[in-house]
C-alpha cells in the first residue's frame, strides 16, 4: 500500500494475519487471514458474533494474546514498524504511550486495593520523567477530562467506591493518559445499563473529535457502531467478511451474514418491545471443524455449490467496500 498524498499513510495496517489455539489434534484458527489498516483518527468498528475472533484479533495488536495463542504468519505494522516481529520491551513502550486499551470489564481491569488516581498515575510515570506528586495532578486532570466530578475526590476512591460507568471512565482516563494515537477498546460498554452505554460512547467519540485520536471499537451490537459511524468490519469465523463505511453497510449491506445482522437489529425501543426479533438461523460455526468453504454456508439463504467447496476470495464491487462471497464474483 503506497500513501498518496490525499491519504495519509495508515497508523495501523494488518496484513494476511493468522492467529491459532493449541488445542488436539491441531491448532484453532480464530484469525484466519484478516487484513485492515486505520488511518490517523478514523473510526473502525469490528463487529460479529461471540467467537468471531474480533477479541482474539484486538488482543493480538500489541502483543497481549494469552499463551495458547500464538500468530501463525502475517504482520501488524505500526507506523510502519512490524509490531509481530517486537521484542517485549519495545511493546511495553508502544502499549499506553502510542495504542490505549480500554476492556471490557472495568472491574477486573483496575486493581482493587490501589486508588484510582495511583492507578493512572503509575500509566503516567511508566511512559514519562514524572514524579508522584506531578503524576497524581495530572491523573486528577484526566479524570476531569473524561467527565467525572470532584476529580481529586475520585482519584483517592477504590475502585469499589465508583459505579460502574464512573469505573469505566477511570480505564479510558488512562487509555489517554499518555495522548496515545489509537485506542483500541474491547466491548466497552457490554455490562453498563443503556444510559450509562449511551454516555461512554459519546465520551469515545468527543476524545476521536477533539483529540483526533483513532478509535478501534470491538462491538458484538450494531447500535453502538451506528452510533459512532466511521467504517464497519464484520467478522466470521475468524475472517473478515464485509469492510464499509458503515453509512453504506446499514443501506447496501453485500454479505448474507451482514444482511442477517442489520435484520436483527430493533428500530426503536417499541418494535423491541412489541414483537420478537428474527434471529440468524442455525448456529454459529465451530472453529476446529470448519469446512474447506465458506463458514456461514450452513446458515446463508443464499448459498450457492461452490460456497461448499472453496472460501470466497475478498472482492470490491464498489469503491471502498470489501466483501467475500461468490453472489458479488471473484
Amino acid at each position: 500500500m503506497v500513501a498518496s498524498a490525499l491519504a495519509p499513510a495508515p497508523l495501523l495496517d494488518v496484513r494476511d494475519l493468522h492467529v491459532a489455539y493449541a488445542a488436539e489434534p491441531a491448532p484453532i484458527a480464530a484469525v484466519d487471514g484478516v487484513s485492515f489498516a486505520i488511518a490517523p483518527g478514523e473510526v473502525v468498528c469490528l463487529v460479529g458474533e461471540s467467537g468471531s475472533g474480533k477479541t482474539t484479533l484486538a488482543l493480538s495488536l500489541a502483543g497481549l494474546l494469552p499463551e495458547s495463542a500464538r500468530r501463525a504468519r502475517g504482520s501488524i505494522r505500526w507506523r510502519g514498524e512490524d509490531l509481530a516481529e517486537l521484542p517485549e520491551s519495545s511493546l511495553q513502550r508502544i502499549r499506553g504511550a502510542q495504542i490505549g486499551f480500554v476492556f471490557q470489564e472495568p472491574g477486573i481491569a483496575l486493581h482493587p486495593l490501589l486508588r484510582v488516581g495511583d492507578q493512572i498515575a503509575h500509566v503516567l510515570r511508566a511512559h514519562a520523567p514524572l514524579d508522584r506528586a506531578r503524576s497524581l495532578a495530572e491523573a486528577e486532570r484526566l479524570i476531569a477530562e473524561v467527565g467525572l466530578r470532584d476529580p481529586a475526590r475520585t482519584a483517592r476512591a477504590y475502585p469499589h467506591e465508583l459505579s460502574g460507568g464512573q469505573q469505566q471512565r477511570v480505564t479510558i482516563a488512562q487509555a489517554i493518559a499518555c495522548r496515545p494515537a489509537l485506542i483500541v477498546a474491547d466491548e466497552p460498554t457490554a455490562s453498563l445499563d443503556t444510559t450509562t452505554r449511551a454516555e461512554i460512547l459519546a465520551l469515545l467519540l468527543d476524545l476521536n473529535r477533539r483529540l483526533g485520536v483513532a478509535l478501534l471499537l470491538v462491538t458484538h451490537d450494531l447500535a453502538t457502531v451506528a452510533t459512532l459511524g466511521g467504517r464497519a468490519l464484520v467478522m466470521y469465523a475468524g475472517r473478515v467478511v464485509e469492510d464499509a463505511p458503515f453509512d453504506r453497510l446499514a443501506r447496501l449491506p453485500l454479505h448474507p451474514y451482514t444482511q442477517a445482522l442489520l435484520a436483527c437489529r430493533p428500530r426503536s425501543r417499541d418494535e423491541a418491545a412489541d414483537r420478537r426479533l428474527p434471529t440468524i438461523g442455525g448456529a454459529p460455526p465451530d472453529l476446529a471443524r470448519l469446512s474447506p468453504g465458506c463458514a456461514f454456508e450452513p446458515r446463508c439463504p443464499d448459498r450457492l455449490s461452490v460456497c461448499r467447496e472453496r472460501q470466497p476470495p475478498a472482492v470490491e464491487p464498489e469503491p471502498g467496500h470489501l466483501v467475500r462471497c461468490f453472489k458479488h464474483g471473484e
